[in-house]
């Protein structure tokens, strides 16, 4: 290595004889062997054995990760007997330069231009998913549109909606948080005085419970069927702090939060979860909450079911019972085949989704797919994603991408080597809890097809010869 910066020192950076000198030492190959294998990982004793059309190849090292074990079999990147093109591989049919585009020919808007940004005019199609036909759209939802985001984050723009009677439009001087009932020393909050408090910030999920429902018509994409779920970075105060601060009185075991829209949206919620994890939230992402998630205050109790992220927020009434109202009993039950119902199901289970391929994508050719995806838990952190491409009867782990948080949403990325044939490919996580998600078969079994809620079954997503990605339950 030594030798070779000499070589830079003598010929310059720009010159050919610099490039073929590197070449003819092997600096750059001896370079990325080298930092291919400090950074092996060792391969999981509980893996699965290799399945058609994954990334396994008896002839590479066992301990090699699976995207590189995968870049080593084709060669790809490295080289050697590539298994296209190395045109085709890097996505260019002609190596020559491009041509000067027109940005390059004058200067682009000016500072100020738009006071407050917004996506690049070629993103206009990436908007919130409102499905059409709806009798009416103040107790309805938009859904966040997965398959054309990456990361954990949702745009603020993008986060989904549920409103039981519209949006309210609230005068942040004018709203004002009450904490009274079972506690020592009621309390009356202006949003100024709640942020000066001392502040909390967490990245969290919120899912709707119905996402999806049980029954057919069953949607086309990822958005269609679990767009219901985003994930943010929440901001705000402890409701331990607000609770400690009003002091508890003995007996208080529930807390009956209340929402100042036209619903009068009410839901109970354990003294326990207020005291663990629970916040008075004023910002999301940085910003203060849109209107649409509850500025000017809302409440978030991570991992709950979305009902009970109550928005709008105006009251927290401590109690020693829950108060059984519309929104806990009529609705957000969980009817059994027994003819019982489930209640208080506050928390959602562990569930993962293929964003990528999905449905009403296509892939464009045989050859290199990595799949992509996202699994959340309301019991805390993702452990593992698997994914299977040949119907279930095989499954290989997936990477979860950095960070992997509790109650957050995670990324997966499994490399795919898709031969042009049919099949039908599916995910499946499994918590910190032991918990793994289970098949549609194996969650209607345990409660029927009554309920509207708690569905977090495989979704399975079926790939035709042609590359077309449609939801292989319909049909």
């Amino acid at each position: 290595m030594l030798q070779c910066k000499d070589n830079r020192a003598r010929l310059g950076r720009r010159r050919p004889e610099y490039i073929a000198a590197m070449r003819s030492r092997g600096c750059a190959t001896a370079t990325l062997e080298e930092n291919r294998m400090s950074r092996l990982p060792i391969r999981p004793a509980s893996s699965s054995p290799p399945q058609k059309g994954d990334d396994s190849d008896p002839g590479l090292p066992e301990a090699m990760p699976p995207r590189r074990r995968f870049l080593r079999s084709t060669s790809a990147l490295l080289g050697a007997a590539a298994a296209v093109p190395a045109a085709e591989a890097l996505g260019a049919a002609d190596a020559s330069p491009p041509a000067i585009p027109e940005s390059m020919k004058a200067p682009g808007a000016p500072v100020g231009d738009k006071l407050y940004g917004v996506p690049s005019k070629y993103e206009s199609g990436v908007i919130r998913n409102v499905p059409k036909g709806a009798p009416q759209y103040i107790s309805a939802a938009s859904r966040t549109p997965l398959g054309d985001l990456d990361g954990i984050i949702t745009p603020s723009g993008l986060f989904y909606e549920r409103h039981h009677g519209g949006v309210p439009t609230i005068d942040p001087a004018e709203h004002r948080l009450m904490l009274h009932g079972m506690v020592r020393k009621p309390l009356l909050f202006t949003v100024d005085e709640l942020r000066r408090l001392p502040s909390v910030s967490r990245i969290h999920f919120l899912e709707c419970s119905g996402n999806p429902v049980y029954t057919k018509p069953y949607g086309k994409s990822a958005s269609d069927l679990v767009g219901l779920v985003s994930c943010g970075e929440w901001t705000g105060v402890s409701v331990k702090l607000l609770l400690d601060e009003a002091g508890l009185m003995p007996g208080a075991k529930w807390v009956l939060a209340e929402g100042a829209d036209a619903a009068g949206m009410t839901r109970s919620i354990p003294i326990e979860k207020c005291l663990d994890d629970a916040l008075v939230v004023y910002s999301q992402n940085g910003e203060r909450l849109r209107p649409e998630q509850g500025y000017p205050l809302r409440l978030l109790v991570p991992g709950f079911e979305g009902n009970m992220n109550v928005k709008w927020l105006r009251r927290l009434k401590v109690m020693d019972a829950p108060a059984y109202s519309r929104e806990e009993t009529s609705k957000y039950t969980d009817l059994l085949p027994s003819g019982k119902a489930r209640e208080f199901t506050f928390y959602m289970e562990a569930k993962s989704m293929i964003t990528s391929p999905s449905g009403e994508q296509k892939i464009p050719s045989p050859g290199f797919v990595e799949i992509r995806g996202i699994a959340w838990s309301g019991h805390g952190k993702i452990t593992r994603v698997d994914v299977s491409v040949d119907g279930g009867r095989n499954w290989s782990q997936a990477a979860l991408q950095e960070p992997v948080l509790t109650r957050a949403l995670v990324r997966f990325r499994h490399p795919w080597r898709w031969d042009g044939q049919p099949t039908v490919i599916m995910s499946r996580a499994t918590d910190e809890t032991g918990y793994v998600q289970p098949t549609f078969e194996q969650l209607t079994a345990e409660r029927g097809v009554n309920s509207f809620y708690h569905n977090n079954a495989i979704q399975p997503w079926r790939v035709a010869a042609s590359g077309e990605v449609t939801n292989a339950n319909n049909g």
